[in-house]
């Protein structure tokens, strides 16, 4: 089954399509047409910088080759958490503490962002204020604390340390240790807010076109993409495909695709629960994340059930019984819901790069074709601030862009063949570290 086919399967039993409307649906691009810039992805980094291109003045045409918010956009944990999913050592070691400050302050935009468009644009994607940072065992907990310090010295970004002792008054679970909480990082429904991205970006005059997948791009002074029955010629370009973009276009995605990898990753969301109980088990209402390697994640929704992600596949085979083995992973942190049904089960691909850090750049040094990849299962809150940033690199100023930009990455190693198999036997070994 190859991973379209796999990623669609993957989607049918989504707990944000169940409870997601979609008010608007777009036509396929079906003629000849121009734009100042051209999207390649309907996801939150698209749509973000559609959002922020039409904000400057520019005409903007997005084409997205199934529909708006379809991939991990619409379908991940749901959890708007600071930083990158990289450590902030990975940056400041190629780039310096200066400027790996100002990637952290982006980060902190990021959220702020999510913020600001839910009440520009009347978006109701359930924002929920909070994040919980969780250790498994008391070494892991020891780490924790010294990174907590470290980001409150060298970042100014304070933390509430939670210690062994205080840990059942954050999160009713034998499993956790001690923890940190961020109440500046939060959670959502995607889907919902995705869509509201897109109606926001429609209403600004972006003209969106669904079920459009680029088949072929020809680069000059201008830089025409070609459809099935039409086509967009655009000053600027913008890549903003993911894994996606190697499956339905792999001639745009040739110099792109070796550097990231399509990773599985897995999510079940239980029926619902009365609201004091769920209240008992995070009372903060909080989302939540381990700090394993391979790590478990998990967070209330707003109708009052659980939503528990944690398996992933790194040969983008979907694990067998999906719903029970996601159910057993619940219940290793909360045994007390062994009479919870689940109620939903579903997953997809994320991007992720070599070191984890986000992959921005252009085709060429002084290219008009543009990128935003590698977020790395860390993109909700980042793929908003990247497409701003893109943004202000169309429009005359990358100086920010430009700071991701300079991030180094390596392909995987073993080739187009061997890279996958390579990537499973090495997840292989933190799976095993994240148990000591």
């Amino acid at each position: 089954m190859s991973l379209l086919e796999t990623d669609r399967e993957l989607t049918r039993d989504s707990y944000y399509v169940a409870t997601a409307a979609r008010s608007l649906d777009f036509a396929p691009l079906r003629e000849k047409v121009t734009a100042d810039v051209a999207i390649v992805g309907g996801g939150l980094a698209g749509l973000s910088a559609a959002i922020e291109l039409a904000d400057r003045g520019l005409s903007v045409v997005l084409l997205e080759a199934s529909q708006v918010g379809a991939g991990a956009s619409g379908r991940n944990g749901g959890q708007a958490i600071h930083g990158l999913a990289c450590d902030q050592s990975t940056i400041e070691a190629q780039l310096g503490m200066d400027e790996a400050r100002r990637i952290w302050s982006m980060s902190l935009e990021a959220l702020d962002l999510i913020r600001a468009r839910c009440q520009r644009f009347d978006i109701d994607c359930e924002w929920q204020d909070g994040y919980l940072g969780l250790a498994t065992s008391e070494s892991k907990g020891r780490d924790l604390q010294a990174w907590a310090e470290r980001m409150a010295s060298h970042y100014d970004y304070p933390m509430r340390w939670i210690a062994p002792g205080d840990i059942q008054q954050w999160i009713a679970s034998p499993r956790f240790k001690a923890g940190v909480h961020d109440p500046r990082s939060g959670h959502l429904h995607p889907l919902k807010y995705c869509l509201g991205l897109a109606r926001a970006a429609h209403g600004l005059g972006v003209r969106i076109y669904e079920h459009s997948p680029v088949t072929r791009m020809q680069q000059g002074q201008t830089v025409e993409l070609g459809c099935a029955e039409g086509s967009v010629r655009a000053k600027q370009v913008l890549l903003a495909g993911n894994v996606y973009l190697q499956e339905y276009a792999p001639e745009l995605a040739e110099k792109l695709a070796p550097r990231i990898m399509p990773v599985g990753t897995y999510i079940v969301c239980s029926e619902p629960m009365d609201k004091d109980r769920v209240d008992a088990l995070i009372p903060s209402r909080s989302a939540v994340c381990d700090t394993n390697f391979v790590l478990d994640y998990f967070r209330p929704t707003a109708d009052q059930r659980l939503l528990y992600g944690g398996r992933v596949s790194y040969s983008t085979v979907t694990p067998r019984s999906l719903l029970a083995s996601m159910r057993e992973r619940l219940l290793l942190s909360f045994p007390q819901l062994q009479d919870l049904g689940m109620q939903y089960a579903w997953g997809g691909f994320v991007d992720i790069s070599m070191n984890r850090a986000p992959d921005f750049g252009r085709l060429g040094a002084h290219s008009n074709v543009y990128y935003l990849q590698g977020f790395s299962g860390h993109g909700l809150a980042l793929t908003g601030l990247a497409g701003r940033v893109v943004a202000e690199a169309m429009h005359g100023d990358a100086s920010r862009f430009d700071s991701f930009a300079r991030l180094k990455h390596r392909p995987f190693p073993g080739g187009r063949l061997m890279r996958m198999p390579a990537l499973v036997l090495g997840m292989a070994y933190y799976r095993l570290r994240d148990m000591l």
